[in-house]
């Protein structure tokens, strides 16, 4: 496991003390971001770190570890409240692996008691692989959390250790889904990337676990955002072939989306209890309704997880760009917001940082 400490990270810089940082994130031009495709963006993922103690096979070579600095806490805490401002109503913090900074319970308590232009409180969510989750998952929730998704690639242990590359590994995660059910952390989401050769064979053992367990399973399809060269086309488990295994065994009957930007296809079974969704950005991709944009742990905004430009807020923020400068960096930012990625079609790249490096 790497150390919390091991990264390097940028320089504290705050321009103003706690007290008139507070007032100014309670300014607010009550806006809508948007596109200049028509899409409401209201979905902000913010990567507080890079580094992971996992080197999950599809994601990781092994042989990189943390490639970009962090930022101190009170740092994302400030960006966050800009994009807030402009009327993101979702924050999802992610990695690497979340867990492993220092400050995380008290970053999660500030975001826990900002309110929405509607003066709302924000919808706050974490996706963690789960290692460090059983004893924190107290702490986060009493902090004001709302719910984790939890990254698990099979319900097999041997084959769960051969994805992660990591000792006992399985029974860990379990033990803190278990504990993260307990504290209320709900609706508990597993999301498991689905490789051709390497895990489809859980995706019956997964539908059970999704009804056993009751949490929401939610499989996705592999997309090409790993370290290494591991993506083909033929590697992708298509959303069509996976609801046609689990029906074989057990009948799915299709739910409703919950708003026009939902990224996963959502089954029950036949007698409603558990959930699977299909995230399938490859064979039905959703782009046109995609509400989301991305915050790096280095403080750079990413429109698309394909994007091939990064725009560097951060770097205004320590330059001394105002408040007012940076939203409106913000939304000329977001209004450039590509269309839609590129996967399958002739001239495709991978975009300039791998997944672990961007933040789910």
């Amino acid at each position: 496991m790497l150390l919390l400490d091991s990264a390097p990270r940028a320089t504290l810089w705050l321009p103003m003390a706690a007290a008139s940082l507070s007032a100014s994130l309670a300014v607010t031009s009550g806006s809508q971001l948007r596109d200049s495709h028509g899409r409401v963006i209201h979905d902000l993922r913010v990567s507080i770190t890079d580094r992971c103690n996992y080197k999950c096979i599809y994601c990781r070579t092994g042989e990189l570890g943390a490639l970009y600095p962090e930022l101190e806490i009170e740092e994302y805490w400030r960006l966050i409240g800009l994009f807030v401002s402009l009327g993101i109503t979702k924050v999802r913090l992610t990695g690497g692996e979340p867990l492993l900074r220092r400050g995380l319970i008290g970053l999660v308590e500030k975001l826990a008691a900002m309110r929405t232009v509607a003066g709302e409180p924000l919808d706050l969510a974490l996706t963690t692989n789960g290692h460090l989750l059983d004893s924190l998952a107290g702490p986060l929730k009493a902090a004001g959390l709302n719910r984790v998704t939890v990254s698990m690639d099979a319900v097999d242990e041997d084959v769960f250790e051969r994805i992660t590359r990591v000792k006992g590994s399985f029974r860990t995660v379990l033990g803190g889904i278990r504990a993260a059910r307990a504290a209320g952390l709900t609706p508990l989401k597993i999301n498991c990337v689905l490789l051709r050769g390497f895990n489809d064979d859980q995706i019956e053992g997964f539908a059970r676990f999704a009804r056993e367990e009751n949490v929401v399973v939610r499989f996705i399809e592999f997309m090409p955002l790993e370290e290494g060269r591991l993506w083909t086309p033929e590697i992708v488990v298509p959303l069509k072939e996976i609801v046609a295994r689990i029906s074989r065994t057990q009948t799915l009957v299709e739910l409703p989306p919950r708003e026009a930007s939902e990224t996963a296809r959502r089954y029950t079974f036949a007698d409603g209890v558990g959930e699977i969704g299909i995230i399938a950005p490859v064979s039905q991709p959703f782009c046109g309704a995609c509400s989301r944009v991305r915050l790096t742990s280095d403080g750079k905004i990413r429109t698309c997880l394909f994007s091939q430009v990064e725009h560097d807020l951060y770097g205004r923020m320590r330059a001394g760009a105002s408040d007012a400068e940076l939203r409106s960096y913000i939304a000329r930012t977001v209004h450039g917001k590509e269309a839609r990625h590129h996967i399958g079609e002739p001239g495709f790249l991978k975009p300039s940082r791998s997944m672990v490096h961007i933040g789910g």
